[in-house]
């Protein structure tokens, strides 16, 4: 019988494969509700190299002004260390634009790459809006067995923070 060798060299194979797959991807979602419409919630968030305007974890951002795909921004952390993003999608009309990690940099932030789209969207009436940034990543280490700072959990609660910091700010910035 041919197949008893097939299925005991399956049985054989599948825990080893088990043991080495690579990271998972991981996601975060944050949104928060700013009581200012759309149009005012927009106007700040749409220009990508400007982040440093509301979010309180950003120390500066330089960019090359475009709004579209391609379009690049390099962050500065208040840690001092860079990131550069760049641009995937924009829309003015919906109000969204999606950008990922450009240049990996896991002192600056834990994850070895990323994507993320900010959208905002009216509120339960039109004096409010609702801001969501919501990624996809993987862990700062991509190896088997990656050190706590560059795991996958670290990864979920820095992305976390960043966004929460970010949208506490952008509502701060706007409700004063």
């Amino acid at each position: 019988m041919k197949f008893v060798p097939f299925a005991f060299t399956t049985l054989l194979i599948l825990p080893l494969l088990a043991i080495a797959h690579g990271p998972t991807p991981q996601k975060a979602k944050e949104s928060v509700t700013i009581n200012a419409p759309v149009s005012t919630v927009w106007e700040t968030v749409k220009v990508f190299d400007r982040i440093v305007n509301w979010h309180p974890d950003v120390k500066q951002s330089i960019g090359d002004g475009k709004h579209e795909s391609g379009g690049k921004r390099t962050i500065t952390l208040q840690n001092d260390e860079e990131l550069v993003e760049e641009l995937d999608f924009y829309s003015d009309k919906d109000h969204e634009y999606s950008y990922r990690l450009k240049t990996e940099n896991v002192q600056a932030f834990p994850a070895s790459s990323y994507s993320v789209t900010l959208q905002v969207t009216p509120g339960s009436d039109a004096s409010n809006s609702t801001v969501v940034l919501k990624s996809r990543f993987y862990r700062g280490d991509t190896g088997n067995t990656p050190p706590e700072n560059l795991n996958d959990e670290a990864a979920v609660k820095a992305m976390n923070a960043f966004f929460k910091n970010g949208l506490d700010g952008l509502k701060q910035k706007l409700e004063k």
